[in-house]
């Protein structure tokens, strides 16, 4: 392999008392160096330096690429180490329109935070504690406190994405279901008509799922709704800065595509370009001479609502949580889950820091954990078997 020589990087010291120049040989490393000459430099020139060097860095790795690689046949560890070098090099860059490269001001999207692990990823346990790696998801049934499922992700996945995963087989058993009720309706629609009432019953005490605010998102709802699951996911109730009017007082109309403010002034919802059932509604003038504005809105063009796709999903499970009965299932249920987590989490043994590196290992190693903590809750149910099967000591 060519050995790539840095190129000597001259740059200017201002002090008060002089100005002289300073040649240095280094690997071209922009912390170090700014942080050596950037306490006696000017604000203007330290930012010219830094561009610069940043600049060289970014070239020397892109003319050490192809002066090495070009032309030579690729294996795919080659390939997958040459688009981790270009990936960790450019996610945190921003080209000029005249070619230059410059330190992105922003934060990349799904950034990449090591290249030993290159699958972690930056996360947020709340808007001011963050975390580096990954986030573990787990299903228990609250009658047993058995884990029935994990899953692992990415540090900055929402929880939300793994919940379908984490209850595949109660949707798996709805599917089934489905299919079976199909194929015998004709034998007994009478049979179904007279027993309606008690199906009704059945079906409010059928499978339930229960999960906090990070698992309450409108399209969950609406996917445990098509499987005949009753939710039990709590859905945060919508803010508005500065103690404003939030969005639960504007009454929205998705059928009639208005949205009606506090005011009682109307504006209809304009569907947004994707198609997706989405839109905002802009109250615009409406705002300027209104006596409440001062509760609303300080925007200049007045204030804005926007409707998700999933907004009616949204607004019905708020409706349901606000009811006694929700609200006492689910603080008699959602505790099992945390206190769960809590046995995840109290000995060394992978549950809060990871022992491997790639999401795979992460997960086998924590499905390994969760089937630890399966085993020892056995014990504590004193599962033993006999010559019919498994029985619980009584």
């Amino acid at each position: 392999m060519a050995e790539m020589m840095t190129p000597p990087v001259r740059i200017a010291r201002v002090t008060t008392r002089r100005m002289h120049t300073q040649t240095i040989q280094c690997p071209l490393d922009p912390e170090m160096l700014v942080a050596e000459f950037a306490a006696e430099l000017p604000p203007d020139i330290a930012r010219h330096v830094r561009e610069h060097l940043v600049f060289c860095e970014t070239c020397s790795a892109r003319y050490a690429l192809h002066a090495v690689l070009d032309g030579r046949p690729l294996t795919e560890t080659v390939q997958q180490t040459a688009l981790q070098l270009a990936t960790v090099l450019g996610q945190d860059l921003d080209r000029s329109p005249g070619g230059v490269f410059g330190v992105a001001r922003r934060v990349a999207k799904d950034r990449v935070i090591s290249t030993v692990d290159p699958d972690a990823r930056h996360g947020h346990k709340t808007s001011s504690r963050g975390f580096d790696g990954y986030k573990g998801h787990v299903a228990i049934d609250p009658d047993s406190e058995i884990i029935t499922a994990t899953t692992v992700t990415p540090g900055n996945t929402g929880d939300g994405a793994a919940a379908e995963e984490l209850i595949s087989d109660l949707l798996h058993d709805d599917e089934h279901d489905d299919e079976h009720d199909d194929e015998h309706d004709d034998e007994h629609d009478d049979e179904h008509d007279d027993e309606h009432d008690e199906q009704q019953g059945e079906q409010a005490a059928g499978p339930r799922v229960y999960g906090d605010a990070a698992y309450g998102t409108g399209e969950f709802h609406e996917r445990l709704d098509e499987a005949g699951i009753g939710s039990r996911c709590k859905t945060q109730a919508p803010t508005a800065p500065g103690g404003m009017f939030s969005k639960d007082r504007f009454g929205i109309d998705l059928g009639g595509q208005t949205v009606t403010c506090p005011a009682g002034i109307s504006a209809p919802i304009r569907p947004a370009r994707c198609g997706d059932g989405s839109g905002i509604a802009y109250f615009g003038q409406a705002c300027a001479g209104c006596p409440l504005r001062g509760q609303c809105s300080t925007a200049k063009g007045g204030r804005t609502i926007a409707v998700g796709a999933h907004e009616q999903a949204l607004a019905d499970a708020r409706v349901r949580q606000a009811d006694p009965a929700w609200i006492a299932d689910y603080q008699a249920t959602r505790p099992k889950v945390e206190r769960k987590l809590g046995h995840l989490m109290r000995r060394r043994h992978g549950g809060r820091r990871a022992r491997v590196r790639g999401t795979d290992r992460v997960d086998a190693d924590f499905r390994f954990l969760a089937g630890a903590v399966n085993l020892a809750r056995l014990a504590t149910l004193r599962i033993h078997a006999t010559a019919t099967g498994w029985a619980v000591a009584i």
